[in-house]
């Protein structure tokens, strides 16, 4: 019996590790129980294979009824938690123009600030940003951008939620392993705050329909990964005059700045004007990043977005901060247009 335990436990541990669902997982034990039962209903007394797992069915019938138990009891659980759940009363609707009793209570440490205050408030619930990437960036730049009560968040992102993603990804959890990254992300931004409105695109975004859903927003955020990607962002973002705060990871170090060549600003090609040759700039897959590099560098994006939206501050405009979580540093280094930039014209 110890043996068949024993299995049992590496089945749940190796699926876990190989970022196998959950459900497969379960699968693979209810499989193991099976057969093991089988082996005790069919064969004979004293067969070595019976006398290998625990010699008596009764066992593994008393077992198997545990188990069972256990499970119609979280199943009920779930019901009642459901049930309750569809008795609730939902989220008021916010009148328009004016914030509920519960929206400011939400907000009010945003409201007292003087920088901000009631009318930075609404200028965020009219502010729409959409945040490309639901992954290392773009997961605390959506937490923090929707606890922050702005109205209308859009999120692009192809790629489905994976075992590997979860050391920082963090608006992810293990049992939205598998699941579309914006459906998982969606679901935990309105979980935080009910006031928002959370648009999900499940695709890759490509030079057919970038224009058309850039011009939906006030504000992009580019959290990707590749460089293909972050010169269209730029291409069509600076195209339309739309702001664009983007973000980058390696290992221990982030940088981040705001792009807005409308208001003089360089351009993110007048900064970086080709991509770098294979091998020069590795990817946080072949190079690794610290776990809570992207918290940083991704709420950052936040704040950043946040001042663009209710003109708090001085946002990171003609620079670039850049933090080195290693050494515990940051420095900023100012920017400047190129002339002759293909996107901007400097």
């Amino acid at each position: 019996m110890i043996l068949v335990l024993a299995l049992a436990a590496l089945l749940w541990g190796g699926g876990h590790l190989v970022g196998m669902p959950r459900r497969a997982r379960l699968c693979m034990l209810g499989g193991l129980y099976g057969g093991v039962l089988a082996l005790h209903l069919l064969l004979p007394d004293g067969h070595p294979l019976r006398l290998a797992t625990g010699e008596s069915a009764a066992y593994w019938l008393l077992l198997g009824g545990f188990v069972a138990l256990v499970m119609i009891y979280r199943a009920g659980l779930a019901r009642l938690k459901a049930r309750a759940m569809a008795q609730r009363p939902a989220a008021p609707a916010p009148e328009p123009g004016r914030f509920g009793d519960v929206e400011l209570e939400r907000y009010a440490r945003h409201i007292v600030l003087r920088e901000l205050g009631g009318a930075g408030q609404k200028r965020l619930r009219q502010g729409r940003v959409l945040v490309i990437g639901a992954g290392g960036l773009g997961a605390p730049a959506l937490q923090y951008l929707a606890a922050a009560g702005v109205g209308t968040i859009g999120v692009i992102d192809d790629d489905v939620v994976e075992n590997a993603n979860l050391q920082r990804q963090v608006i992810h959890r293990d049992q939205d392993i598998g699941l579309p990254k914006v459906v998982s992300a969606k679901a935990a931004m309105e979980a935080q705050n009910p006031y928002v409105t959370v648009q999900s695109y499940h695709r890759r975004l490509d030079e057919d329909t970038a224009a058309a859903l850039f011009a939906e927003y006030d504000l992009i955020l580019d959290g990707t990964d590749n460089f293909a990607t972050r010169y269209l962002v730029n291409r069509v973002a600076a195209g339309l005059g739309v702001p664009l705060i983007s973000g980058a990871l390696s290992q221990w170090e982030g940088q981040l700045s705001v792009f807005d060549p409308v208001r003089g600003t360089p351009c993110y090609q007048c900064i970086f004007a080709e991509a770098p040759a294979d091998g020069l700039a590795p990817s946080c897959a072949e190079a690794g990043v610290l776990g809570p590099l992207p918290g940083v560098v991704g709420a950052m994006m936040a704040v950043e977005a946040i001042k663009v939206l209710t003109g708090a501050g001085a946002a990171l405009r003609s620079e670039m901060l850049i933090y080195d979580a290693l050494w515990g540093e940051t420095r900023k280094i100012a920017l400047k247009p190129r002339a002759g930039c293909p996107v901007c014209g400097g």
